[in-house]
């Protein structure tokens, strides 16, 4: 079982409750943790950097102040420079090594939120990859393509400035508050009364902001779901004519867009004016204050106008801290789901304890298993099953008989909820990965090629194979001959998806592949739905001596594959109700006699 929130709550923060929201606010500190801990020792140097540079541009409204009230009238009354020479140099020089610090920061942030992207993005390709299918097959291609494209970007934005300005715009308000207080502590007074209003008002915009910008990442992900399934599923849109009801789904979701959007525009817009507003009474009482206590000859000039400059500053990096809360609103929701994903755990483990099996025989045998999807309807009740090794069985019956459930715990993309799958007296969820993944090797009727030759993706299975090896590969199973009249033959690029083959060609593809790999148990899933009566003519010339000696699981509809099995097996509701030879079930008057008579009509 997961142990992270997914589903529909994944994609809806507004569903959890308060003990969700904390436990979700834990694992992704965690996985913030996680990834800023190898790099404690940069992060400190960063630290060290930003608060003398911080200092020494808080430095300057005091240096201001010192010459009005100190320097200037020894330029007037003995002509003395020296004073201003001084406090000058001193300026320059504060500015120069703050600039220099300043630059030496961002650099080093900017290496630090490479490092942080870098490892973030490694985690999540290999630990979704690492993912048992069930998780694939309830999970959107999408959702998970956001994941390493937009709320990768956030997590990159809120990095790359927004945690800057807040660390910098904290640091640079303290540091200019305790130095207000130091030279002018009246002043100070003054603006630490006028924090009240602003405190008010900046907790407002958090919540508020929070709520807007979580729908926003809901949205935001909802428009790429949609683009990706439609675009990935462009020719059954262009079949069944979707264009306008797509057309009418994704203006509706694009609209919720562009509204919540404009939400955080207005948002922003109410606070920006709000935050000004604080900023002037405070700034006015100062100013009004100050003159009159210049008046009576309490406070200088210098004094007051560093105290003016001081609050300007203050104030001055407020409006960079909720550009923050722009980012990290965002962040937050992207780290929320990036740390969802991550949290998830395999369905099917790898042992933890593996049994090796070098040399398998190719024995498969069910034990009373029971098995249902998710934990729901039973596909499998109770169910038993023993298949010699060399011996080529083929699965019949309706659709959802449990046919393909049986090959998929064969091949251990799941594991039964109750009883044993075994190979060769192992239990399945005991053996090796690599030794299974060798041993049992399924063929779809999804011919899936990946980017590259033709040559690459037939020696997927067996990545050190010679070209010789690859061509034996092909030519056993009849794709010698239209792969050499490729452009480049064997070293023909296959583009996205194998687009410059056809179906049938494909399939014939995923054929040498998985005879290449050599295999002691071989399913094939429908694998020769794809093929025309000629190609599959040839296929099961080819399979009649591929398949000797070999453990064989066909899944057919077509029963003219069905012939060259030792053995059918008739399935009806996740249950065998015939097993015999295929000559003996069709001289008979059972289901599978029935299928070939209604098969043959077909055929006239």
């Amino acid at each position: 079982m997961s142990s992270a929130i997914t589903g529909t709550q994944d994609e809806d923060r507004s569903s959890y409750t308060k003990e969700e929201s904390r436990a979700i606010r834990r694992r992704s500190l965690r996985l913030l943790g996680s990834l800023v801990r190898p790099l404690k020792a940069q992060i400190a140097l960063a630290a060290i950097v930003l608060v003398i540079s911080t200092a020494l541009q808080v430095a300057g409204p005091i240096l201001i102040s010192i010459g009005l009230d100190r320097a200037l009238p020894a330029v007037l009354e003995r002509a003395d420079w020296m004073p201003t020479f001084m406090i000058g140099g001193i300026y320059l020089l504060a500015g120069a090594v703050a600039a220099a610090m300043i630059a030496w920061y961002v650099i080093i942030a900017a290496k630090l939120t490479q490092a942080v992207l870098l490892d973030l993005r490694k985690r999540i390709f290999l630990h979704t990859q690492r993912l048992s299918l069930e998780f694939h097959e309830s999970y959107t291609s999408g959702r998970i393509i956001s994941r390493q494209t937009s709320d990768l970007d956030s997590i990159k934005e809120l990095l790359d400035g927004g945690l800057n300005e807040l660390v910098s715009g904290v640091l640079f308000g303290l540091f200019t508050f305790i130095a207000l207080c130091v030279w002018d502590w009246q002043s100070g007074l003054i603006l630490a009364i006028g924090g009240v209003p602003l405190f008010f008002l900046m907790r407002w915009f958090y919540s508020r902001s929070q709520l807007v910008y979580r729908e926003s990442r809901v949205i935001s992900a909802k428009v790429i779901v949609q683009f990706v399934e439609t675009m990935t599923g462009i020719r059954a849109v262009k079949a069944f004519r979707k264009e306008p009801r797509n057309d009418v789904t994704f203006q509706k979701i694009a609209g919720d867009y562009r509204d919540v959007n404009r939400r955080s525009m207005l948002l922003f817009g109410t606070f920006e004016p709000g935050l000004m507003g604080v900023a002037a009474l405070v700034l006015g009482i100062v100013v009004l204050w100050g003159g009159i206590r210049v008046s009576e000859g309490a406070l200088t000039v210098g004094v007051l106008l560093s105290a003016v400059l001081y609050v300007r500053n203050f104030f001055a990096p407020m409006q960079e801290i909720a550009m923050f809360l722009n980012s990290y609103q965002s962040a937050t929701a992207a780290l929320e789901k990036v740390s969802g994903v991550l949290e998830e755990v395999p369905t099917v483990p790898d042992p933890e304890k593996p049994v090796d099996l070098w040399e398998s025989r190719g024995h498969i045998e069910f034990d009373e298993v029971t098995f249902g999807y998710n934990g729901e309807k039973t596909i499998l009740p109770n169910f038993s099953l023993d298949i010699p090794a060399g011996q080529t069985i083929a699965l019949v019956g309706t659709t959802g008989a449990g046919k393909s459930t049986l090959a998929k715990l064969i091949s251990r993309f799941y594991d039964p909820s109750i009883g044993t799958v075994t190979l060769d007296g192992v239990d399945l969820r005991n053996l090796h990965p690599k030794d299974l993944r060798r041993a049992i090797v399924m063929v779809t009727q999804e011919a899936y090629l990946f980017s590259g030759t033709v040559a690459d993706n037939i020696a997927l299975g067996k990545p050190d194979a010679s070209l010789d090896e690859i061509r034996a590969a092909a030519r056993a199973v009849g794709a010698d001959e239209f792969i050499s009249s490729l452009p480049d033959g064997y070293r023909t690029d296959v583009n996205k998806r194998g687009g410059r083959v056809s179906a049938g060609q494909r399939q014939l593809i995923s054929f040498a592949r998985a005879f290449l790999a050599d295999p002691a148990v071989l399913i094939l899933d429908e694998a020769t739905a794809s093929l025309d009566i000629p190609s599959e003519r040839l296929i099961q010339d080819a399979l009649q001596t591929l398949l000797k000696d070999r453990t064989a699981i066909i899944i057919a509809h077509r029963l003219s594959t069905v012939a060259i099995a030792d053995r059918v097996l008739v399935m009806e509701h996740g249950k065998i109700i015939e097993d015999d030879t295929p000559d003996a079930l069709i001289s008979g008057t059972g289901k599978f006699a029935q299928l070939h008579a209604a098969w043959q009509q077909t055929l006239v």
